[in-house]
């Protein structure tokens, strides 16, 4: 599987965006329905609105690896794939740091969220510089 996640052929880095984004989005779902119908009513306010926060931008992302997948084939030598691996990063870093100091109050793992934070911008900047440097 290695060989797949990290492979140059432009099929398989659409197919393996594709299914992340796949993934995440049905995760995001899943976690955002979670917190509305089994959480809402056992946090804090605070603690919930953290939640939501890791949710929505676990949302934005996700679907922007679906946008990374169509992109590959627009841009198939830019390198482009790379933002989604930032994209992926970014969601494990900063949604699931946020997830888990909502549902354990460990305040420490707020100092994760900003790294997740950064791995999404990269992934922003990726693309610009991506498909940028092939006009």
């Amino acid at each position: 599987m290695g060989k797949t996640l990290l492979t140059t052929d432009p099929k398989m880095m659409v197919k393996v965006m594709l299914i992340a984004g796949a993934l995440f989005s049905f995760a995001g779902v899943a976690a955002g329905a979670f917190a509305a119908h089994g959480l809402k009513n056992r946090m804090t306010p605070e603690m919930f609105a953290i939640f939501e926060v890791g949710v929505r931008y676990h949302m934005y992302h996700a679907l922007a690896l679906l946008a990374v997948a169509f992109s590959i084939n627009l841009f198939p030598q830019s390198g482009v794939h790379v933002a989604g691996y930032f994209f992926i990063l970014g969601i494990l870093i900063f949604s699931g740091s946020l997830y888990l100091l909502s549902l354990t109050g460990a305040r420490w793992l707020g100092a994760l969220t900003p790294v997740g934070g950064f791995c999404f911008l990269l992934g922003w900047l990726w693309i610009i510089w991506s498909v940028g440097k092939s006009l």
